[in-house]
C-alpha cells in the first residue's frame, strides 16, 4: 500500500508534481505567458515532459496550451503502450481541445488542480480565455479507450499564479 494525503487519497508523489505543475504556472506567469502548466510523468514518477502556456498573443499561438504541448512532447519520446501508464498532471483542468491532445497521445491518466468552473470565476469574460464549459471527463469518457481523470484538487493553491493576472 502507498502512503497517502488522507485529504485527498492520493500518494504523495502525485500532490508533488500536481504542485510542480502549479509552481510551472507560476513560472509561465513570470516569463509572460498565462498561467497554466502541465507535465507528464512516468507511473515511477519521472518527469517525461514539461510545458508552460504558450497561447498568448501577440507571438503566442492559441492552441499552444500547456496539457497539448506536454502531451505532444511526451508523444515523440515513448510508445502509445508507454504513454498509456503515464499520468498528465496540469494547474487546470484540461480544456476540450487538450483533452483531445490526451486522448489521442494515449496518455492514460490525468490529474489536475483548478477546476474549469473555478478558472471561469477567476478569468470572467476575459477574451484571452473564453472557458467552454465542458469538463475533461465529459470529453474523455466519449473515447474508445479509457482516461482516468482525478481532479480538483489543490484549488486554492492553484489560484495564486491567477491572482491579479485577470484584471
Amino acid at each position: 500500500m502507498h502512503d497517502v494525503d488522507p485529504a485527498t487519497m492520493l500518494p504523495p508523489r502525485d500532490l508533488a508534481l500536481l504542485r510542480e505543475s502549479i509552481a510551472l504556472s507560476r513560472k509561465s506567469r513570470d516569463d509572460g505567458r498565462h498561467p497554466f502548466a502541465a507535465l507528464v510523468a512516468d507511473e515511477h514518477g519521472n518527469v517525461i515532459a514539461r510545458a508552460g502556456n504558450n497561447s498568448m498573443p501577440p507571438e503566442g499561438d492559441p492552441t499552444q496550451h500547456a496539457e497539448l504541448v506536454a502531451a505532444a512532447r511526451a508523444a515523440k519520446l515513448l510508445t502509445p503502450e508507454q504513454l498509456a501508464r503515464c499520468t498528465l498532471y496540469t494547474s487546470a483542468e484540461p480544456c476540450c481541445m487538450c483533452a483531445g491532445a490526451i486522448y489521442w497521445t494515449n496518455i492514460g491518466r490525468v490529474v489536475y488542480a483548478l477546476s474549469e468552473h473555478q478558472l471561469l470565476a477567476l478569468t470572467g469574460a476575459h477574451p484571452e480565455n473564453p472557458t467552454f464549459s465542458l469538463p475533461c471527463r465529459e470529453v474523455l469518457a466519449r473515447g474508445q479507450h479509457r482516461v482516468e481523470v482525478v481532479g480538483p484538487l489543490l484549488e486554492a493553491e492553484a489560484s495564486l499564479p491567477h491572482e491579479g493576472f485577470w484584471k
